[in-house]
């Protein structure tokens, strides 16, 4: 008896040990390095553009290249200990994990301590965290386990609609700290549902309210030759009635309606604008604004005549483009904050303000300028010595990238990232099961977010929301989050081919 106890032992000892080699050598090494990599160039960065010549010793802990260290090891360990780990936990305790962030997210909203108007902070004696950075992989995780379920479908509406539901509610809750920039980074989930089956309509109808948003505010001052009429709202209505013109040629294969709509709505604009100009002067738009409502109607009618869903489904786009269209001038006037409707003018071209606003982004493109193609070498940047770029080593640390190592520099890091998000999406390729997929898109989502409005932000191309550069920004928190997102999905993928899996 004792011995088959031992034998049995043996076993699974043995089996244990197979198992624990077969995922060591299934890692994917090739992420790892470009991990660690990332890691490498982002101390530098982060002693670039903290470096004081009061104390110059970098590896000391009062310093913040100091303290990027410990972080940085910590991230290691923590990274080693998911690999360590079953894979079968992360789907396992999915739900549960969510489930905790989210009440600690809550939590936060209530916490005493505001850090630069922002309450999304818990300060834990001398440790801050930022619970934020943590729910994303917990809600890239729920979201994977509830879509990898056998039942679930993307034309089921109902389900589409709670995926989403658990995709807004952590946003939602972040939003209510204070911290609108970490909120819209929930946005870049809407790629994975894209992968996973998504209709195009919904990426198209993003786009569109871009859009209509850019020209609409852009050029809402100019008129139309002698009338009343804004620019901005004009050839906006007359962008909406193109795209369903479009949409109805494409998803109800109506050319004869699709024409029809095109030549009423353009008429009824050219007679509005000639009206306007030559008999009683008036906003044209308001004429637009009829066809929209006739337009509409239209589109109802062909509904009720034809029994396509497309039709009331596009109706739907059309209506909604118009009440976006006179909703964003309100809420850009009237709701949001002025530091924000700031922002938003300077990104257009509206003001310039380079002493408040737009002082940050200035700055930093001299900064990224005087780099030239050598950059000025590793601590001789003076743009971030003298302090000159406000948040230099956590917002805008790329502009260090491109003070200190130049063009070449800044194309090194960028390419480094892009080979880490196509190895990303490789990988997520290969997966054997749905929930390790949809987890990877979620991850690569997260992280292309990020470096596409950080980068952007840094160089004036898109607006300044405040989100950290991955594995480059000084913090422990968005180091750490990043990790817990890279090495879940690396312990994923290298247990994909394991026998009994669920």
């Amino acid at each position: 008896m004792l011995t088959d106890l031992k034998i049995s032992i043996l076993i699974r000892t043995f089996a244990a040990m197979k198992e624990e080699s077969s995922v060591l050598k299934s890692i994917d090494w090739t992420t790892i390095a470009l991990y660690l990599a990332l890691l490498a160039f982002g101390w530098i960065s982060v002693c670039g553009a903290s470096y004081s010549f009061d104390n110059a010793d970098i590896f000391s802990l009062d310093t913040r290249s100091g303290m990027q260290i410990i972080w940085i090891g910590t991230s290691i360990v923590l990274g080693t200990v998911l690999l360590l780990l079953d894979d079968r936990l992360y789907s396992t305790c999915a739900y549960a994990i969510y489930g905790f962030m989210l009440l600690l997210l809550f939590a936060t909203i209530f916490n005493p301590h505001e850090i630069k108007g922002s309450r999304s902070w818990l300060v834990l004696g001398p440790v801050r965290l930022q619970p934020a950075e943590f729910a994303k992989f917990a809600t890239a995780l729920a979201v994977a386990k509830f879509m990898s379920s056998y039942y679930f479908t993307m034309n089921n509406w109902r389900l589409f609609l709670r995926v989403v539901a658990m995709i807004v509610t952590p946003m939602l809750l972040i939003i209510m700290q204070k911290e609108t920039g970490s909120a819209l980074v929930y946005i870049a989930f809407f790629l994975m549902l894209y992968r996973e089956g998504m209709t195009g309509s919904f990426l198209f109808t993003g786009l569109a309210m871009v859009i209509y948003f850019v020209i609409g505010i852009r050029y809402a001052a100019p008129t139309i030759m002698d009338t009343p009429t804004h620019v901005g709202p004009f050839v906006v209505m007359m962008i909406i009635h193109v795209f369903t013109a479009v949409l109805v040629m494409g998803y109800c294969k109506a050319e004869r309606e699709s024409v029809f709509m095109v030549l009423g709505t353009l008429g009824a604009t050219i007679l509005g604008l000639l009206f306007s100009e030559y008999v009683i002067r008036f906003n044209v738009v308001w004429v637009q604004v009829l066809a929209t409502i006739v337009l509409v109607g239209y589109l109802i009618y062909l509904w009720y005549e034809t029994a396509l869903r497309e039709y009331i489904l596009i109706a739907l786009f059309t209506a909604g483009s118009a009440l976006f269209l006179f909703g964003s001038s309100f809420v850009l006037n009237e709701m949001m904050e002025p530091h924000q409707r700031v922002r938003i003018n300077v990104l257009l071209g509206l003001e310039e303000d380079l002493a408040g606003a737009g002082y940050n982004v200035h700055q930093s493109e001299i900064a990224i300028g005087s780099g030239g193609l050598m950059g000025k070498g590793f601590l001789n940047g003076t743009q971030t010595k003298l302090k000159f770029v406000p948040e230099q080593d956590t917002d805008f640390i790329f502009c260090t990238v491109g003070e200190e190592e130049g063009f070449l520099g800044g194309a090194t890091v960028l390419v480094l990232f892009m080979f880490l998000i196509w190895r990303l999406i490789y990988v997520a390729e290969r997966q054997t099961h749905t929930f390790g997929r949809i987890y990877g898109y979620c991850v690569l989502s997260i992280f292309l977010f990020h470096v596409f409005i950080n980068v952007g932000m840094v160089l004036g191309l898109t607006p300044v929301i405040g989100i950290p550069l991955p594995f480059f920004s000084y913090g422990g928190s968005s180091l750490w989050g990043f990790t817990l997102l890279l090495f879940i999905f690396l312990r994923i993928d290298a247990g994909r081919s394991l026998p009994n899996k669920p």
